[in-house]
């Protein structure tokens, strides 16, 4: 091969390792930006229900402050809705700060379990009080809990949509390489685990 033609072949190899580099880069860098939306998307889907799960955090001690004045002797009781609330709220924040931890939606989703079935044993003991459940205070904080629970409802489906569609896009080759070589962990669903507790706790007073 004379010098000229080496050198034309050297230059054509040369382009082509350019180009299939410069392919891979412009790859590397579509992947990365859509895994970053993909847990964006999941970050906005908790932030949704995390206003919703605020909400109703802050309408339980109305709850309570209203039935403690019927329910005199029903302390544990009302004790046991406070303690799960706080446990559930404090369980909340830790998730707003990373949605993709997923130990800390597991222990959300407990936490939001036991505040459920605290909810719904509270509403058992108050079938036994008539003027209560008569209470224009109650029935307004029933009215609230309910449009409440059912935001988060829809809040919840919405983020749990994000989440799958975010793990099929970090688990589907070849955009795992790039999620496992940047650390984009898979995201956890928010979902009641309690059978017992999933559907909206029923706070029926009329």
């Amino acid at each position: 091969m004379t010098p000229l033609l080496a050198l034309a072949a050297g230059t054509i190899v040369a382009i082509a390792v350019g180009g299939f580099v410069l392919l891979l880069v412009f790859w590397s860098i579509a992947a990365y930006n859509k895994l970053v939306i993909g847990r964006n998307r999941v970050k906005n889907g908790f932030a949704q229900i995390d206003v919703q799960l605020n909400r109703r955090y802050d309408l339980i001690p109305n709850l309570i402050e209203t039935a403690k004045g019927y329910m005199k002797h029903e302390r544990e009781t009302l004790e046991a809705v406070t303690e799960a609330r706080n446990q559930a709220a404090a369980a909340s924040q830790a998730v707003a700060g990373d949605p993709t931890n997923a130990s800390a939606m597991q222990a959300l989703s407990g936490a939001e379990g036991s505040l459920l079935g605290a909810l719904g044993k509270l509403n058992v003991t108050m079938e036994a009080y008539p003027d209560l459940k008569a209470s224009a205070n109650m029935l307004q904080v029933q009215e609230e809990l309910t449009t409440t629970e059912n935001k988060v409802a829809f809040s919840r489906q919405a983020y749990n949509d994000a989440v799958m569609q975010f793990n099929v896009q970090r688990e589907s080759f070849p955009d795992s390489i790039i999620a496992n070589m940047f650390n984009f962990n898979e995201a956890q669903m928010f979902e009641v685990k309690d059978e017992a507790v999933r559907e909206v706790p029923k706070v029926d007073f009329s």
